[in-house]
């Protein structure tokens, strides 16, 4: 067998006995670490300590990792706007700190005839929180609840893209729609000056 040393330095090939003859006089262990090998490598070793840095190095690669929690938002179809925006902002906060979230739409009784209520439900949240999450799982029934999943991390290229058309769309809207109201105000004022003026 090829024999290395506690220093890693290599001995040489050395036959088994006179290998385990070197590592007791050493007070240490014969370690096979290369079976496969043509012939096989062992090192002498102490193998209680090299167990026990394994499991230290594994303990840190453990506290390393990113524990990724899943958190839950139900919501229902007829939710009101004031809730809507609360259940939210806390989809929001739990993306932010990391955390997927599963939203879920509950329900009930003849709800049930209507799933395109969930999604659009759904849709909402989902454009509402695109800055810190993106969709991972996207909208499925699943009985009597409609899911999906938002992982935390921005939106793809095409989704942000999607999403700022839609909100420049929106915006023009409200423009025109204050535009005509202010055209309104003016007309409406400028009927109520002669009015004024006659009596």
């Amino acid at each position: 067998m090829r024999l290395v040393g506690p220093d890693g330095d290599q001995i040489g090939i050395r036959p088994l006995p006179e290998a385990i003859a070197m590592a007791r006089d050493l007070g240490l262990d014969l370690v096979e670490v290369a079976d496969k090998a043509d012939p096989p490598v062992c090192r002498i070793m102490d193998y209680g300590k090299y167990k026990y840095e394994q499991s230290q190095r594994a303990k840190e690669s453990r506290k390393k990792a990113t524990h990724i929690s899943v958190k839950e938002m139900k919501y229902r179809p007829k939710i009101g706007p004031g809730d809507f925006a609360t259940k939210t902002r806390k989809v929001e906060q739990f993306l932010g700190e990391g955390s997927k979230v599963k939203v879920t739409i509950m329900f009930r009784g003849r709800e049930m005839q209507h799933p395109e209520l969930g999604r659009r439900i759904l849709d909402q949240v989902a454009e509402a929180v695109e800055h810190v999450g993106r969709v991972e799982t996207y909208p499925k029934q699943e009985g009597r609840n409609m899911t999906m999943v938002l992982g935390p991390g921005q939106a793809t290229r095409r989704q942000r893209e999607e999403a700022a058309a839609r909100v420049a769309a929106e915006a023009e809207a409200a423009e025109a729609e204050a535009a005509e109201a202010a055209a309104a105000a003016e007309a409406a004022e400028a009927g109520e000056e002669p009015a004024a003026e006659a009596s």
